[in-house]
């Protein structure tokens, strides 16, 4: 039979280190070994982590589940975990079963103006002073992100250009929404409220980030610029 070797993490290729791995490959690339290898850090004088992780694994026969039902005691019989790292295993397996118990909240969807206005009342509805808001979406239009750019006074706010796109570029965003409230209730849009959204919009197309509508909220309606044909 041939004699079984286990090879040292520091004696292999940089990238087929665990931790290098994740780095440079991605997470999904790592096996169910490779991430407990990183959870426990380092294995025995005679066993690399790797290889402890894949004697762990083979004790439940490669199921997670089961491993969740491993206790502390459990794990600390294998040479090399001790109580700190039966501790990380036990505690990154019931992070893993909360996430699952867990429910994704549905994110809204914008499939008109009044989707918008609704979607700002809680920011917006009864506000004395201006503000300037970005509503970031994703290709199917789901809300990713609400931004509050800039908040001024009771006639007005400063919008900075860049700081749109830079918020829309960090999250990915597909395409967005401008909104402002106007205190006074005058839903009208001014001529800078106008020349400001055919200037966003000229660089959203440079951008390829698309400006779908601007709304100007009032608490007792709002204005569309999508809708008046303006955008």
């Amino acid at each position: 039979m041939d004699q079984f070797f286990s090879i040292k993490i520091s004696q292999l290729a940089e990238e087929d280190r665990p931790r290098e791995k994740l780095l440079f490959k991605g997470k999904a690339s790592l096996s169910d070994a490779e991430l407990i290898a990183i959870l426990i850090g380092s294995g025995s004088q005679e066993t690399s982590a790797v290889d402890l992780s894949r004697l762990i694994l083979n004790s439940v026969d490669h199921d997670l589940s089961k491993l969740s039902r491993l206790s502390i005691a459990d794990l600390k019989k294998f040479k090399g975990i001790g109580e700190a790292k039966a501790i990380s295993i036990v505690a990154a397996l019931e992070l893993g079963r909360r996430r699952k118990e867990s429910e994704p909240t549905k994110k809204p969807r914008i499939t008109s103006s009044r989707d918008i206005y609704d979607l700002m009342k809680r920011e917006l509805y009864d506000e004395p002073v201006e503000y300037f808001y970005l509503i970031l979406l994703s290709r199917s239009n789901q809300v990713i992100k609400k931004v509050q750019i800039s908040k001024g006074g009771t006639a007005g706010t400063v919008v900075d250009s860049k700081l749109i796109f830079k918020s829309a570029l960090e999250h990915l965003s597909q395409s967005l929404i401008l909104v402002h409230n106007h205190p006074s209730g005058n839903l009208k849009p001014s001529h800078q409220d106008i020349k400001l959204t055919e200037r966003l919009v000229r660089a959203g197309k440079e951008l390829d980030l698309p400006i779908i509508d601007h709304v100007i909220f009032a608490d007792d309606g709002y204005f569309s610029f999508a809708d008046e044909g303006l955008i």
